[in-house]
């Protein structure tokens, strides 16, 4: 009787689970502004926490991280990213010139000293298409919004993203700890230790990476940027924040950095001298990521190894757009606890022992 309710119950989770994938991926556009507001609410409740542990009323210590969050926000949206979109457009027209560089230079030093053929690495179709399209820029941002503005319906969907997910932030963080004990009296009390374990590990886990690791690309990506204009190179926050960006996989953003700043500091400077000024930018910063910044924010709780975190981003990318991008490594991380326990469990097993 025991085995026939467990299997029972044992499909019902099957099948609860099979429903859930199902929905999460026909309503993941429709979901992506409120998974995106709930990591917002995550990353911002030990704040509250904190501010409660010192006398301070829930509603106030929710007003004030609420406050720095949507203003930290507004500043991305208003600075960063115009920022960024204008050096976008300046590398855009400045190719053509590069190429030109590489084609007259570059290439009769190759042929004459390594014996490379100039016609094996012409790049005159690619010279000819990268003009077209730096012209075309213009034209193709007003196309896009006027087309964006005709069309009342992404007009209104962008409108209510943009409304919806400060509110949604607002009421999860007043409302976190309450959700959270409410979803755990909803559990079956024989499962209900093993689960809250289970849950506190991965909370670990995902806190350690999105909490700490976040901070940490930032914080590299600020430092790269400044290191590069210092020493003169153009483009340097959209070389930076690149750099910082892709850092979540460890020595990713170290490599991917010190690549695209040396080609550009080469297309700038025409000196190999000028590699020796971006090394020391980008091994300051990995030095102070890795004794300082990862050590103090992250430290070893993560137990993601960076092969699957890139592999968690680039799978939930392609199931799920966007959304599987916010939800991948939440995901990886839950999915790492939970066979960290399965391992444990085996090695207890007689399918091991024996």
């Amino acid at each position: 009787m025991q085995n026939l309710q467990r299997k029972s119950q044992t499909r019902f989770w099957l099948m609860f689970a099979a429903l859930a994938i199902g929905l999460l991926y026909l309503l993941a556009p429709v979901l992506t502004p409120f998974l995106l507001a709930a990591l917002l609410a995550y990353l911002g409740d030990p704040l509250i926490d904190r501010l409660e542990a010192r006398n301070i009323q829930r509603s106030w210590a929710v007003t004030l991280v609420f406050g720095v969050i949507l203003l930290g926000l507004l500043l991305l949206l208003l600075f960063l990213i115009p920022m960024l979109t204008h050096q976008f457009k300046g590398l855009i027209q400045r190719l053509p010139a590069h190429i030109d560089w590489f084609q007259n230079h570059v290439l009769p030093w190759l042929r004459d000293h390594l014996g490379v053929d100039p016609e094996s690495l012409s790049l005159r179709s690619l010279q000819t298409k990268l003009i077209a399209f730096a012209q075309d820029m213009g034209d193709m941002a007003g196309s896009l919004l006027e087309s964006f503005r005709a069309s009342s319906t992404a007009l209104f969907a962008w409108f209510a993203n943009l409304i919806l997910v400060p509110v949604v932030t607002f009421y999860l963080l007043r409302d976190w700890d309450l959700l959270v004990a409410k979803v755990r009296d909803l559990l079956p009390r024989r499962i209900e230790p093993m689960v809250s374990a289970l849950a506190r590990e991965s909370d670990e886990v995902i806190g350690a990476f999105l909490r700490g690791q976040v901070i940490v690309m930032v914080a590299l990506g600020v430092l790269y940027s400044t290191g590069l204009a210092v020493i003169g190179l153009d483009f340097s926050l959209l070389i930076g924040m690149l750099a910082g960006l892709v850092s979540f996989v460890p020595y990713l953003g170290l490599i991917t950095g010190i690549l695209v700043a040396s080609i550009a500091a080469l297309l700038q400077f025409h000196s190999l001298l000028s590699l020796i000024p971006v090394f020391v930018v980008f091994g300051v910063g990995q030095l102070i990521s890795d004794f300082l910044l990862t050590p103090k924010l992250v430290g070893d709780r993560i137990g993601l190894h960076p092969v699957a975190v890139l592999f968690a981003v680039l799978a939930g990318g392609h199931l799920f757009g966007f959304f599987g991008i916010l939800l991948a490594l939440p995901a990886a991380a839950v999915i790492a606890v939970l066979l960290r326990h399965a391992r444990d469990e085996y090695l207890k097993s007689v399918f091991y022992s024996d």
